[in-house]
């Protein structure tokens, strides 16, 4: 009969046999049960419709993970069967986790992308509009790459008259996260119109930097406007959805920010020609006015009104010239009549006049006072008013007056006849 071993030689020769056999699986599964320790590791489980695994992944790999572990996503991991002997639970060490079907950054993107979403970082609202017109713009980049080249040069064409700041950053590689998130922070506090963040071409694994949450919060919270510019036109990162404005290249980011020179001065000088022009018509047309106030003068000069009256003067001497002697001769003859007549009328107005005369002193002489005194007759006045004795009453006080007397009376008595 053989001699029994204990539980701790039966788990050590478990331990030593699992660890040795199943050096690396390859295995894939649906998480559970996700705990992320606070001391970094990462402890779940995965499941098929039977069964299910206990795994764990250090903190020292969980670094390399480009997406976050979540319950219900389907993963394929790479790792070994490790077994606490103490317990003697086996479980499975994780080196690497992939999503099952696609890339682990494909899968990180999406994931990044459909949280910040949720957030509301791509809402249109927090975009703001560039400047027309740019002083400064700081540039969160590489000092050593081909973008910066490129974006010089186009500058330098395009408006040589705006200021770069160039702002040092490590662009790709471990840590170009954290670089890229503090050089955004420092040029947010340039006071710089724009600002630049990106970087030339490379795989996605070069430009993933741009794709971390680090620099997507570090974007939505920056107060200058941001144009993002990483990569070439194919490539999109999840700092050109949080940006302001995304340019296909470098070089793009450089033509959207700065106005065109050219343009502008082919619109200075379509200014120019229409300044010109219209300054020429405005000129023609206060010309043609002058023009025709002057010709107005003229007609209605003094000058003008003194040659047409002398014209008529002249005109008038020529006619009169030649109808002078028989307008002489008639007008003497009219004075001939003129004078006749007068003198008939005249004659006709003193004998008329004579016949007046005549009359009124018939008349005078036969109504004067002195031959009208007669025996017996008086007129009779009241106050001073000759009056009827018919219109007298007893008592008035009359006068009776001749040509020669008055005599003031009082009427006593009155009687009809």
């Amino acid at each position: 009969m053989n001699k029994p071993i204990s539980v701790s030689t039966l788990n050590v020769q478990i331990k030593s046999l699992l660890e040795t056999t199943f050096i690396q699986v390859y295995v894939e599964g649906e998480i559970s049960n996700i705990t992320h320790h606070s001391s970094g590791h990462i402890y779940f489980s995965i499941k098929d419709e039977s069964s299910t695994l206990s795994c764990v992944m250090f903190k020292g790999n969980t670094k390399y993970l480009k997406f976050q572990l979540e319950n219900g996503l389907k993963v394929v991991i790479t790792g070994n069967i490790t077994v606490y002997a103490p317990r003697g639970n086996y479980q499975l060490l994780c080196n690497k986790i992939e999503p099952s079907g696609q890339g682990a950054l494909a899968f990180a993107f999406e994931q990044l992308k459909n949280k910040l979403e949720a957030k509301g970082y791509f809402d249109g609202n927090y975009k703001q509009p560039l400047p027309k017109y740019p002083k400064k713009i700081v540039l969160v980049t590489s000092p050593t790459g081909a973008a910066i080249e490129d974006m010089k040069k186009v500058a330098s064409h395009r408006w040589p008259l705006t200021k770069f700041i160039l702002v040092p950053t490590l662009v790709q590689g471990e840590g170009a996260a954290f670089d890229i998130v503090n050089s955004i922070k420092y040029a947010d506090k340039l006071a710089c119109d724009i600002m630049i963040v990106g970087r030339g071409g490379g795989s996605i694994e070069d430009l993933w930097a741009f794709n971390e949450e680090i620099v997507a919060n570090a974007i939505h919270e920056a107060k200058t406007p941001i144009i993002s510019a990483v990569g070439h036109e194919i490539d999109y990162m999840i700092s050109d959805f949080v940006a302001d404005i995304r340019a296909a290249t470098p070089s793009n980011a450089i033509e959207i920010a700065l106005p065109d020179i050219n343009e502008h001065r082919i619109y200075l000088d379509s200014l120019v020609n229409e300044y010109s022009n219209r300054m020429k018509s405005i000129l023609f047309n206060k010309e043609q006015e002058l023009l025709n106030m002057k010709r107005l003068f003229e007609q209605n000069s003094i000058e003008t009104k003194f040659r047409f009256i002398q014209t008529e003067i002249n005109l008038l001497k020529s006619s009169f010239k030649t109808d002078l002697s028989q307008k002489i001769l008639s007008s003497q003859n009219e004075l001939i009549l003129l004078k006749n007549s007068m003198k008939n009328s005249f004659s006709a107005f003193l004998l008329k006049t004579q016949n007046q005369v005549d009359l009124l002193k018939s008349n005078f002489e036969l109504n004067h006072p002195n031959k009208k005194d007669k025996n017996g007759f008086v007129q009779i006045s009241k106050n001073n008013k000759i009056i009827s004795l018919e219109e007298l009453q007893i008592g008035d006080k009359i006068e009776l007056q001749t040509p020669k007397y008055i005599a003031s009376c009082t009427l006593n008595s009155l009687e009809q006849q």
